[in-house]
């Protein structure tokens, strides 16, 4: 029942997606996966990364199949591209994988074995329709949202030094390796969370369940629910508001090289195309959940886990996508929802409910802060930069401390009792 409630929650948000997209002249996120039956895919590393999620729940032999049946797909399509000159990319056969794994589970199986591969259906496509509901609120917030508030938060960045500024001449001078290796890992976010979650998926073919919690299951309620911050908080970021980026609509061409104007914060008006997608950094939030969930990996995913969360943070700040108060208000973020996910999988404590509190008022307040006390934090950096770090901190701290209690108690329950001893046992007087 809760799966089936989920699905129609999902499924009515998606529509109603669709319809918003519709309005404005566009694809929603309903019609663009189904254009990927036929036409060219957007990212075919996205879709393939979806049917490895799918395949947990395979044998290995079904497993070597359904990869066969999806390379020759899409072999087939590709052929027929290069024979008429339609656009090259790949990735249909994958999606077709996946959809025909869904009818094999409604026609072909019962009970807890139909269940078990339409999870592992819905998990593929779900990886997928999040990568285009994003696109899909983007295009809402640059039509709904003509002022932006960036000269508030490049006014509060102050506090925390103008990081974005430091970081981009940084790797402007590492260019061109730093750039392209920045970029990859930029762009190939999802790609990443689909290996870690692989990795914490792979024993459920052989337990026939699913984990309880996982990282994908984050990763889609991050995407979920971040983009509403975005219409309350319309932000495009430093090399859109003060670089080149933005052409006329920019404050100035001032990004990386000279530190943003001093002077009273306003709204200003911009462009109907640049997504508002900077408050909160979902990349910063995406990469820290990443960083979490790799940290019970072995030695190598552990390391991918540090990287992929570290370049992560210098490309946002350093291609000029955020400033320094985005990617704070990006780990509270990730840690707030992460700790809703991890509670709602084991159920509901005291502990959970207070982590969930605090986490929430922090991002509402670093919220506030910005929009509010812009000039004051500028005025007085050396008191609200740390006082900033230390909002974020305390967030961190908090969720280490009631995860390593959850921990603690689970492997207490688990602890077996110590075997009695052989031989009859004296009786009890």
């Amino acid at each position: 029942m809760l799966w089936s409630a989920a699905g129609v929650v999902t499924l009515g948000f998606l529509v109603a997606l669709e319809f918003a997209a519709r309005h404005y002249g566009e694809r929603g996120p309903l019609t663009a996966q189904a254009r990927e039956v036929i036409f060219a895919p957007d990212s075919g590393p996205l879709l393939y990364a979806g049917l490895a999620l799918t395949m947990v729940v395979l044998t290995w032999r079904q497993r070597l199949v359904a990869a066969g049946a999806a390379i020759g797909i899409d072999v087939v399509f590709w052929l027929v591209r290069w024979a008429v000159g339609a656009d090259m990319n790949f990735g249909n056969g994958a999606l077709w994988v996946v959809l025909g794994c869904a009818v094999v589970a409604v026609t072909r199986r019962t009970g807890g074995e139909r269940s078990l591969l339409l999870k592992g259906s819905g998990l593929g496509l779900l990886l997928v329709a999040g990568h285009k509901t994003g696109d899909t609120w983007l295009l809402i917030t640059s039509e709904t949202r003509k002022a932006v508030l960036d000269p508030y938060v490049a006014t509060a960045d102050r506090a925390l030094g103008d990081p974005s500024w430091l970081v981009g001449r940084f790797v402007e001078a590492t260019e061109p390796v730093g750039g392209h290796v920045l970029h990859l890992v930029y762009g190939q976010l999802p790609l990443a969370a689909a290996l870690v979650g692989l990795y914490q998926l792979r024993h459920v073919a052989a337990e026939r369940r699913f984990p309880s919690h996982h990282l994908v299951r984050t990763f889609l309620v991050i995407g979920l629910l971040g983009p509403a911050v975005y219409m309350i908080f319309p932000v495009v970021g430093p090399v859109f508001a003060y670089g080149a980026d933005g052409g006329q609509w920019a404050v100035a061409d001032l990004w990386p090289h000279t530190p943003p104007p001093g002077g009273a914060p306003h709204a200003i008006p911009f462009d109907d195309i640049t997504p508002r997608n900077c408050m909160p950094s979902l990349h910063t939030a995406w990469a820290t959940t990443l960083f979490i969930h790799s940290r019970k990996g072995s030695g190598p995913m552990r390391f991918a886990g540090a990287f992929w969360l570290v370049a992560t943070l210098t490309a946002t700040l350093g291609f000029g996508y955020h400033y320094g108060a985005d990617l704070l208000a990006g780990v509270v973020f990730a840690l707030t929802v992460e700790a809703a996910m991890r509670s709602f999988a084991r159920g509901w404590d005291r502990a959970g409910v207070v982590l969930l509190a605090h986490g929430t008022t922090v991002f509402t307040v670093l919220l506030v802060s910005y929009r509010y006390l812009p000039e004051r934090m500028a005025e007085h950096p050396w008191v609200a930069g740390p006082l900033l770090v230390l909002a974020m901190a305390s967030v961190v701290l908090g969720y280490l401390r009631t995860t390593r209690r959850w921990e603690s108690e689970t492997a207490a329950v688990r602890q077996p009792e110590p075997p009695r001893p052989a031989g009859p046992q004296p009786e009890l007087v």
